[in-house]
């Protein structure tokens, strides 16, 4: 029965209309963003205490350590999860076990070749006994993420997000609690390997018991020369990606050190904390739903501008807001003076964040649609600066120097706007230009204001609430009644239960 039909009522031809992808979108994007909100104000919480528990060096092991297990992580797929989600067609039981036998047989190589490196790893960046444990915990969560694939796929092809965000809480909640306990205990960098290790057994459990698939071995030839058409293409883009961020990430950690590494990505991790709350949440239901919108360009026009509107609507008055509170924060809050030298570096990279709140909505909208080739020559563009800028000007420079490449980088993602806007005419103001200018004037009076009150508590609270009513007045004024139409519509789609 290898042939038997998967996804029966997913032909976004017939029994799934353009309408019912669209309300499946909304519903998505409500569920994933409403339900995780506690969620990842419980990890903002989190690195708060991680903060105060470990130290900068420590964090700069778990980072180079995650950078090279995330590196090797691009090899244990060939792009069939993807075309297994972009694929038009109805998927077949040859189809998923196909893509699970390959998969499985590249994890396992993979994890071969890190047990035969890990001397040399030990070596080049110096790591502890601990620091060893971590890199073998990555590698075993390696082989659990790979398990959860096809019921992964699955729950994504029939866009039922309000299944799909239970395993993710669930991890994240589980990674964090025992995170922030086993960091109280003084445990340091070992605190990540027992974090790391049970994250991976709660994800597997639940998405089985969510989504149940029997795995199966086999090597269908016809159904792996078609999904390899498309996934190929997409995972050489991904491999530009992981080169292109991991890969400089293992390069910058024997050029730096381990500290200034921990200053790196403690102010990266910041920054990037409004792509993760939010932007996540998005891709994962626009890259399905923009494959079946491929051939409707009315529709999929509004959908981007939509999408790209929501995330910078969130993102860019969350980076302003956090970069005018965190020199008061580093101040007020116990044992944080020691990110003080993460300041600047901080300020340096949100750069790149806001222009990746923009531009990484339009490189998912041209993988969704079938433009793979366009989507490479921009990440070979990205990667080839990357490789330029950064090692330059972090071995002249240090920290601050490697923190400036990867703002320039991020730079360059005004060609990819370009680009985006000559095949989908979408509304470059409403969606990019409208939020920025309504964090920049919210950024002026936070400024303002926090000029004339002392670094307290208090004056966190007040800079909070005026930002907020600075930043609505002026979206209200450059947009109009829009935005509340929309979060309306959002509101709808989260509570409603058909």
């Amino acid at each position: 029965m290898s042939d038997h039909i998967i996804d029966e009522h997913l032909d976004p031809t017939a029994e799934i209309t353009l309408e019912a992808v669209k309300q499946r979108a909304v519903k998505g994007v409500a569920i994933l963003t409403g339900r995780t909100f506690f969620l990842q104000l419980l990890s903002f919480t989190t690195w708060i205490f991680l903060g105060v528990f470990l130290e900068p060096d420590e964090f700069g092991v778990y980072i180079v350590v995650s950078a090279i297990v995330n590196f090797l992580r691009y090899f244990s797929d060939v792009g069939l999860a993807a075309a297994l989600i972009q694929k038009k067609q109805k998927l077949t039981q040859a189809d998923l076990r196909s893509t699970f036998t390959i998969q499985q047989i590249l994890v396992l190589g993979l994890l071969l070749i890190l047990f035969l490196a890990s001397p040399f790893i030990k070596d080049y960046y110096s790591l502890s006994k601990n620091g060893m444990l971590l890199l073998y915990a990555l590698g075993a969560s390696l082989f659990l993420a790979s398990l959860k694939t096809i019921p992964s796929v699955l729950l994504e092809r029939e866009l039922n997000f309000s299944k799909f965000v239970i395993p993710e809480l669930l991890e994240n909640l589980v990674y964090d609690v025992i995170l922030v306990i086993f960091a109280w205990r003084g445990f340091g960098t070992l605190s990540f390997f027992y974090a790391v290790l049970s994250r991976g057994i709660i994800g597997v459990v639940a998405m089985y018991l969510l989504k149940p698939w029997k795995p199966g071995l086999a090597l269908s030839k016809s159904s792996l020369k078609k999904l390899l058409k498309y996934g190929v293409p997409y995972q050489v883009n991904t491999l530009l990606a992981t080169v292109k961020d991991d890969g400089m990430t293992i390069y910058l950690g024997g050029v730096i050190g381990q500290s200034a590494m921990g200053f790196l990505g403690w102010a990266q991790k910041w920054s990037q904390y409004p792509l993760r709350l939010f932007m996540d949440n998005v891709l994962k239901v626009t890259f399905p739903a923009f494959s079946r919108m491929q051939d409707d360009k009315i529709h999929l026009k509004r959908s981007v501008t939509r999408s790209i509107f929501f995330v910078c609507f969130l993102v860019f008055p969350s980076i302003v807001g956090f970069l005018i509170l965190s020199p008061i924060l580093v101040n007020i809050i116990p044992r944080y003076e020691k990110w003080e030298p993460a300041l600047l570096p901080l300020a340096i990279v949100s750069i790149n964040t806001i222009f990746a709140a923009a531009t990484t909505q339009l490189t998912n909208l041209l993988n969704a649609i079938g433009k793979i080739k366009t989507t490479f020559k921009l990440m070979v563009m990205w990667t080839v600066l990357t490789w330029i800028f950064i090692p330059l000007l972090a071995r002249n420079y240090g920290l601050v120097g490697a923190a400036s490449g990867y703002a320039l980088v991020g730079a360059s993602s005004a060609v990819a706007i370009a680009i985006v806007y000559k095949i989908i005419n979408f509304s470059l103001y409403r969606s990019i230009l409208a939020p920025a200018l309504g964090a920049l004037v919210m950024g002026a009076a936070c400024l303002t204001v926090r000029s004339i009150l002392p670094s307290n508590i208090i004056s966190v609270f007040i800079l909070v609430l005026v930002g907020i009513a600075t930043y609505m007045a002026t979206m209200f004024v450059l947009a109009g009644s829009a935005i509340f139409i929309d979060a309306k519509r959002g509101l709808k789609a989260m509570f409603n239960r058909n």
